[in-house]
């Protein structure tokens, strides 16, 4: 069997090495170079070449790759039947890593491609990093359920889900946020009714299908948002405490709660990023006069940017 050479672009799409599409891609319709290197090493294009009918080689330089090159790759493993994979990738010099499992060879993907993350900064939201590692030994944590249910199932989303989290009394504090490649910002797939406290009832009714970002405390949206995108790009999950004070229409809420971050695959390019809760404390501040806290409100987003 001769090599079959693929890649894929920045932006997800899948071409043949060599041809006007990769070309129109490359931005040069007469390299005279190694094209295919330039596009790994400089452009965030992953190589895609099946050496043998189960054997693939997977060649990718972590630093430049974007997300939807990212999943299309992953996708594609999820749908093949190859048996050995050898992942080349560069940092400074090429290193090479073979595994014939097609679930760990997926998770060393996102590992490696997995951007650098630094919690956006606010005056109003807070959050102290945890071992996630750790729930598997905390007994008394409802959370260690879910972690345990993601890991048995090598991160798959299926209809037991949404069961197994009610049985264990945690679907009422979950959300679920979906993150597709083209389209990054992540939004609503499910919330539960535990979060009534923070969000008002008409949120509630329309927050299906609506970006995380653009809930009544857009500033608390935008920072939460930035951690759905990086679990869903990383692969990796995110345990910790968060201290926040959320403004909800025109009453404060504060809260202090522990949060479990998971990502799943849905076997589409989507990926959902579940979030279950626990809270550790909460208040409601008094009712303000409606135009004193849209009044205020600017002011202070201002500040806290």
């Amino acid at each position: 069997m001769r090599p079959l050479t693929m890649l894929v672009t920045s932006e997800g799409e899948w071409v043949f090495e060599g041809s006007p599409e990769f070309l129109a891609a490359l931005g040069d319709q007469e390299p005279d170079y190694d094209s295919t290197l330039f596009a790994v090493k400089n452009l965030g294009f992953i190589k895609f070449e099946t050496v043998a009918r189960e054997i693939v080689e997977i060649e990718l330089h972590p630093r430049n790759v974007e997300l939807p090159a990212l999943l299309a790759v992953q996708q594609q493993l999820l749908s093949s039947r190859f048996k050995l994979f050898r992942i080349r990738y560069f940092e400074e010099t090429w290193h090479s890593e073979i595994t014939s499992s097609v679930e760990q060879a997926i998770s060393r993907l996102s590992e490696l491609c997995a951007p650098t993350f630094l919690p956006p900064k606010s005056d109003r939201f807070f959050v102290e990093p945890q071992d996630w590692s750790s729930l598997s030994n905390q007994e008394e944590s409802p959370l260690r359920f879910l972690f345990q249910k993601w890991r048995m199932s090598f991160g798959y989303f299926d209809s037991s889900v949404i069961p197994f989290a009610a049985r264990h009394q945690l679907l009422s504090r979950m959300i679920i946020v979906g993150v597709k490649p083209r389209q990054p910002e992540p939004v609503f797939r499910f919330v539960g009714e535990g979060h009534r406290n923070w969000l008002p009832p008409h949120f509630l009714a329309v927050a299906i299908g609506e970006k995380i970002e653009n809930q009544p405390d857009k500033d608390y949206g935008g920072w939460v948002s930035e951690f759905y995108k990086h679990v869903a790009v990383s692969g990796q999950p995110r345990y910790e405490h968060v201290t926040a004070t959320i403004r909800s229409s025109w009453r404060g809420h504060f809260a202090h709660y522990e949060r479990l971050l998971l990502p799943w695959r849905v076997g589409t390019d989507e990926t959902f990023v579940t979030a279950s809760s626990r809270v550790l404390r909460e208040e409601r501040a008094k009712p303000r006069p409606p135009s004193k806290a849209l009044s205020s409100a600017p002011r202070k987003a201002s500040r806290s940017r």
